[in-house]
């Protein structure tokens, strides 16, 4: 019974490879002949390339978004590198600005070194200037081991704009003219006109209103008018003849009649001191 039922087993096997044979070799033949393929095989296909297509959707939209978000982070990179490029050109503009005014500033004072005959000049930097003593004094960048004295007269710009008050080892500090203080200021002063005639006389005081310098207490009789020079005359010997102070902006009288004032107009903006020269003796 046994090899009953296992012959009529083999016999089906055999029976159903030979279908299966026949059916995979007729479906190739029909293929071949046919322009379209069978409709089994083509629901087959179509089943399959559903699934690909579904299967595929979602690995080509992560791919791009993948893509969006890398050439986004380029862009970002990118920007970050440009912005930080426009910064820096910005910080070039300024020091090449700062750099042009700085030189601008240092010719002026070579300039004023060449009309000097009887001293010498020590240029410096003006290093610190206090908001609240903006127009009484600032500090420079030499001092004592370089020479500087307390009184040495110092020059900026086009004229003379105080003296040294204070001498560190490095550092020293200038006294402007447009400071308040009564003995600030007390420079010996000379006023020549167009007739060569010449009236001396002492810095008095400022007047920060109007941004001039007083010569008071004149009693001579010699006539001053408005564009006359006015320079130190070297009388006390702490401060050298000849530094340019400005010019005659007017002249007034008085309250007894008896004595004028000369306003002066300082040849130097005391606002705007970049640099500074010391007035050494020979």
């Amino acid at each position: 019974m046994m090899k009953f039922f296992s012959s009529r087993r083999l016999v089906y096997f055999i029976i159903g490879v030979i279908v299966t044979i026949a059916l995979l070799t007729g479906s190739v033949m029909i293929r071949d002949r046919r322009a379209t393929p069978p409709f089994i095989q083509k629901i087959g296909n179509d089943v399959s390339g559903l699934i690909a297509r579904v299967i595929n959707w979602p690995v080509s939209e992560a791919h791009q978004g993948y893509d969006s978000v890398a050439q986004l982070l380029s862009t970002y990179q990118e920007n970050t590198k440009l912005r930080s490029k426009v910064d820096d050109l910005a910080q070039e503009k300024v020091r090449a600005q700062v750099l042009e005014n700085e030189n601008k500033a240092l010719k002026a004072q070579l300039k004023l070194g060449t009309t000097l005959t009887d001293y010498s000049l020590m240029n410096a930097v003006v290093i610190s200037r206090a908001p609240s003593s903006w127009m009484s004094q600032l500090v420079i960048n030499v001092g004592q081991n370089a020479g500087v004295q307390k009184n040495m007269p110092v020059v900026a710009g086009k004229g003379l704009i105080g003296r040294i008050s204070e001498v560190d080892g490095t550092t020293a500090k200038v006294e402007l003219l447009s400071d308040d203080n009564e003995a600030a200021n007390r420079f010996a002063i000379q006023v020549t006109n167009k007739a060569g005639e010449t009236v001396h006389g002492i810095i008095t005081s400022f007047n920060k209103d109007t941004n001039r310098i007083v010569m008071g207490e004149v009693t001579s009789k010699v006539k001053i008018e408005k564009g006359d020079k006015v320079i130190t005359s070297g009388l006390g010997g702490v401060t050298p003849e000849g530094l340019y102070v400005g010019q005659v902006d007017q002249v007034t009288n008085g309250d007894t009649g008896l004595s004028k004032s000369v306003i002066i107009e300082p040849a130097t903006d005391f606002g705007n001191i970049p640099v500074v020269s010391i007035a050494m003796h020979k």
